[in-house]
């Protein structure tokens, strides 16, 4: 019987799509997993199973289903999944796609990218061994994500020989372990991903097990939350200016609905306009709901830039320069206070302080814990301040303008990502001439004037306070006290300028000195 392509395609398009994310420790088999996924849904062409066929041939076993995921030459020597691998398949009823993310703790930073756009989370746990470190952080960081809906597949039933009490056991710690964790709704699933026990087709080998299979679980799960009834926020990507009769605004609604002739206001500014035109691909609408993108028209004259915030009546959004957040470090430096790092939310960049570590997450309960160094994959409880106000939420309010990642300035790495849980002080928009306590807030620290021995003692004090994040210059001796008043800490050599400080012959001790006496507390 012939297919109506133009037919298959139109109710393809409609299906709904789920994005999943498959984690845990190395060798739980999450690749073996998915390969097994997709081949009993038949999403694999002849071509790639021939292929793997003969690899797996190659290798003395019947097949090898991780080898449809593990593409690259390193994977597929050390056996481990390294970067992220994303596979697509579709059913009668959804489209899926699959993040398949590394297990090995150097790469955890890679499992967060993955994870960073999923809606559920499968964790797997080798039921030889149970609930390891590993498998905690990464659940925890699913729950920081906002991931809502979590499958625990307790693999390998078979290496245990179908152990009911094993799987019990194993099931136990988790639901002890998740209760604290943020999700909506957790699943447990006895499997085996060799064998294919319970992964699309139920499992006669335990009898025991009446929960779905992996896949029923799929079809079932919601596919996303209602940002239709959250405030409207739409960060703005790019002005659209091709000529003087036309300024539009084109970004996604990150949550909400616009509504021609809504009322609006711009943040920062807190400026208000209404809206009089949206245009979207398919023409100019009376109605869009997130996660559209779309361009708006104002009706007034408005100086929006990219990186404003276009937002609705009853937003919870605030403009702030200082707020807390649990960070996934991802450097193999240590996170420093007081350094400078560039922020990255939404469609706006700013640079911020550290101003302090509140603490450290203890994986195996859970609990803060006092910090001491963060180091690559640690997670932590971060005080920040922004040199300048920025539009932010929490990450349960939104999830665009609630979250963030850190970027070093000198080596452009990304370093961390963060999640803010709450907004510590609000900056209200407001005019009038800047005050000195203003320009403090904004640089974390006051002015002073430091009178130096000689040129050398002030170009190494200049880069050791300008390392720890202070604005500061080297000067003649004449501007030093306008510059002072600037917020700058400004360094002189003899002749000494007035009301200055001077430093002890200890470079490191005079720094330290200084940085206290103007720190902002």
């Amino acid at each position: 019987m012939p297919i109506d392509v133009l037919d298959y395609l139109a109710r393809h398009e409609q299906k709904e799509l789920l994005r999943f994310v498959v984690v845990g420790s190395v060798d739980d088999g999450k690749s073996t997993l998915i390969g097994r996924l997709l081949h009993d849904v038949g999403a694999l062409a002849d071509d790639q199973l021939t292929s793997v066929r003969h690899a797996s041939k190659m290798a003395g076993a019947e097949i090898d289903f991780s080898l449809f995921t593990d593409g690259l030459i390193a994977e597929r020597e050390q056996g481990i999944t390294i970067d992220v691998a994303y596979r697509y398949f579709s059913t009668p009823q959804r489209k899926y796609i699959i993040a398949d993310t590394p297990g090995h703790e150097q790469y955890t930073r890679n499992m967060a990218t993955g994870a960073s756009t999923a809606r559920l989370a499968v964790v797997l746990i080798d039921a030889r061994y149970g609930l390891l470190t590993q498998t905690r952080r990464h659940a925890f960081i699913a729950s920081l994500l906002g991931i809502s809906e979590l499958v625990v597949a307790i693999n390998k039933m078979d290496v245990v020989g179908y152990d009911q009490v094993t799987f019990e056991h194993i099931a136990r710690d988790v639901e002890t372990f998740v209760k604290p964790l943020a999700f909506r709704a957790v699943h447990t699933i006895a499997l085996s991903a060799m064998r294919g026990d319970n992964v699309a087709n139920r499992s006669n080998a335990m009898p025991w097990y009446d929960g779905p299979t992996l896949l029923e679980l799929l079809e079932r799960v919601p596919t996303r939350d209602d940002e239709s009834s959250r405030p409207l926020c739409m960060p703005v990507q790019l002005v659209l200016r091709p000529n003087l009769d036309y300024r539009g605004f084109a970004g996604q609604l990150a949550a909400g609905r616009v509504r021609k002739n809504e009322r609006v206001s711009i943040l920062p500014s807190g400026r208000a306009s209404r809206v009089m035109a949206i245009e979207t691909p398919r023409g100019e609408v009376n109605e869009a709901i997130a996660p559209e993108s779309v361009v708006l028209r104002l009706a007034d004259e408005i100086d929006v830039s990219r990186g404003d915030v276009i937002a609705g009546g009853g937003s919870t959004l605030r403009v702030a320069s200082s707020w807390t957040a649990r960070v996934v470090w991802m450097s193999t430096q240590p996170l420093e206070t007081n350094k400078s790092y560039w922020l990255k939310s939404g469609t706006r960049s700013i640079r911020v302080i550290v101003n302090r570590v509140l603490s450290m997450v203890d994986l195996e309960t859970l609990v803060d814990a006092p910090a001491s160094v963060i180091d690559l994959n640690t997670i932590a409880h971060v005080e920040f301040r922004g040199q300048r106000a920025l539009v932010l939420g929490t990450y349960g309010e939104n999830r665009t303008l609630g979250s963030f990642i850190l970027i070093d300035p000198l080596t452009n790495d990304t370093v961390g990502a963060g999640m803010i849980d709450a907004v510590t002080k609000n900056d209200v928009p407001h005019d009038g001439v800047v005050t000195e306590s203003e320009r403090a807030d904004r640089l974390g620290h006051t002015g002073l004037v430091v009178n130096a021995t000689n040129e050398a003692i002030a170009r190494q004090a200049e880069r050791a306070l300008f390392d720890r994040g202070i604005l500061c210059a080297v000067v003649d001796p004449p501007a030093a006290t306008a510059c002072a008043k600037a917020g700058i800490v400004a360094i002189t050599v003899n002749p000494a300028a007035r009301n200055a400080f001077t430093p002890e012959d200890d470079l490191p001790a005079s720094v330290e000195a200084i940085i206290a006496r103007v720190t902002r507390t």
